[in-house]
């Protein structure tokens, strides 16, 4: 049974911490401790542990987490027992040695640690003094902290990568506790992951297995596209490429572009935000010919974000994938109601953060930014002097120099037919807009930094339908009135604008996106040491 537990739970998280650390970052380890260190039996005590804080210099927080941990616990120790290492123990070394495995990184390895672990490991042999167990006991403890902290938080403070998202704070103390005290290991027993993080997890590991398969690079001809009906050599390069990747499921490597291949070769387009319509062309096979391990850091750079995400409840919550391009309202788990949303272009990009959607504003006046006012509005008065009656608009008043400007609601009021408002610094939310062919685009990042979403009758009727008063038609007759209507949400809706550019959908199917802002080449500078 210790083996199954230990099998499965290492299967979960071996990728939890695959991110390389600075070295030297637990040279900790590589330090004796003072001799002042006393344990009795398999129990320290507050004078072992305050001397132990002492040498290693913690910070105020660690020092309390170890202080409340061994309270809590009596003093008994956590990782050596009488009979060596506990199994909890033993666990959390297996996921080290697949962290060291997967990440090809050895900056945390100590010898001196690791040949007392190896001592207590070989049958029959024991540490030269009850001092040296108490001395492993809290190293590991240390370590074990350490460890949790990565795989609760990630490696860098998401506010320093532009996301501004809020996360609950550890508990370390009650995590300890819950893991070494838990009879049956389970992954949610002691980590916040989510069913998205354990799903990005396996396929980690299917692509690694990946990795090593020398893929040659596919060309076509210039100006070459190959259609159904084609035959090409080039064509069993393709096939076998997707059948390995997961798109092609029927093991034919023939040279005719066939039917299978049609569906495999829309199945690829789709999970990577390509145009789909099943013609293999410079995009497509540009996309093919990514390297698995630029796949897998790509992968490794969207699970440490998705670390930063706080755990949901059974709550309706609406979530914008800004390289994606969609918008999903969820009910727990169940994706309820999905769209396509147009976000900001690179120079006004849409932030990352998250409010709660409190109002639901029909008819809509457009208060212009003071940027576009002097940036379009200005100019355009410049060359025409009825700009303003033309685009429906009115003055009004004046600040610094510039008119304050707003647009009258209707049919050609940038912000549509309705406005779902967050209030934020940001000044960004979610709104209609009468600029419906940008959703027929592949890539939507066309706005100012607001979100123009799709269908937004049914945001607003999903998210007033608790009020049993806002009926359909009532809905579609404000929406149509050209005169501005406030309505407040009875329960306020969590928003979250997140950015990932890798994800497992709901179908199980891996997906990957254009970093559209340049946030994932900014990350991984930090995550992956050279």
């Amino acid at each position: 049974m210790r083996n199954v537990i230990r099998s499965l739970f290492t299967l979960f998280l071996l990728c939890i911490l695959c991110q390389p650390v600075k070295a030297g970052a637990l040279s900790y380890l590589n330090q004796d401790l003072k001799d002042t260190i006393l344990v009795t039996g398999f129990h320290t005590d507050s004078t072992s542990i305050e001397n132990f804080i002492l040498y290693q210099r913690f910070t105020p927080t660690a020092s309390n987490q170890i202080r409340q941990f061994y309270k809590s616990r009596d003093y008994q120790h956590a990782w050596v027992t009488e009979e060596g290492l506990s199994e909890h123990a033993q666990i959390f070394l297996n996921l080290y040695d697949n962290y060291q495995f997967y990440s090809a990184d050895s900056t945390l390895r100590n010898p001196k640690l690791n040949a007392q672990i190896e001592l207590l490991q070989s049958e029959g042999i024991k540490l030269d003094s009850v001092k040296s167990y108490g001395e492993l006991e809290l190293q590991l403890t240390d370590f074990f902290m350490r460890f949790i902290k990565r795989a609760y938080s990630g490696k860098v403070n998401p506010e320093n990568f532009q996301w501004h998202i809020p996360r609950k704070k550890i508990k370390m103390a009650e995590i300890m506790n819950t893991l070494v005290s838990a009879n049956d290991l389970t992954v949610n027993s002691w980590l916040p992951i989510s069913k998205e993080y354990l799903a990005m997890s396996a396929q980690v590991i299917r692509l690694k297995s990946l990795h090593q398969e020398n893929w040659i690079e596919i060309t076509l001809m210039k100006g070459e596209v190959l259609r159904q009906g084609d035959t090409s050599q080039i064509i069993k390069t393709i096939k076998n490429r997707l059948i390995r990747l997961g798109d092609l499921t029927t093991t034919d490597t023939t040279s005719l572009y066939d039917e299978n291949l049609v569906s495999a070769v829309e199945s690829f387009q789709a999970r990577h935000g390509l145009t789909v319509d099943a013609v293999i062309g410079p995009k497509t096979i540009e996309t093919l010919n990514i390297p698995i391990k630029e796949k897998l850091k790509q992968m490794l750079i969207n699970m440490e974000r998705m670390r930063w995400m706080p755990q949901h409840d059974e709550s309706k919550r609406v979530e914008v994938n800004i390289p994606s391009f969609r918008m999903h309202v969820y009910q727990g788990n169940e994706d309820v109601l999905s769209m396509d949303v147009v976000v900001g272009k690179a120079a006004t990009r849409t932030i990352i953060f998250s409010d709660q959607i409190k109002h639901v504003v029909f008819s809509p006046y457009w208060n212009l930014p003071m940027s576009i006012v002097k940036n379009e509005v200005v100019p355009g008065l410049e060359r025409n002097k009825n700009y303003i009656a033309d685009h429906n608009m009115e003055i009004r008043g004046e600040q610094n120099g510039l008119p304050i400007v707003r647009q009258k609601p209707g049919p050609a009021n940038a912000l549509g037919r309705v406005k779902f408002i967050f209030p934020n610094k940001y000044s960004i939310y979610l709104h209609d807009t009468p600029s419906r062919q940008l959703f027929k685009r592949t890539t939507r990042a066309f706005s100012h930094g607001c979100i123009r979403v799709e269908d937004p009758f049914a945001l607003a009727s999903n998210l007033l339908s608790p009020q049993k008063e806002w009926t359909s038609s009532k809905i579609n007759e404000a929406m149509h009135e050209n005169s501005e209507k406030w309505v407040n949400l009875d329960s306020p809706v969590p928003v979250y604008i997140t950015y990932f550019t890798s994800w497992v959908d709901s179908s199980g199917k891996l997906n990957f996106r254009k970093d559209i802002y340049g946030h994932d080449r900014r990350l991984a500078e930090h995550l992956f040491t050279p």
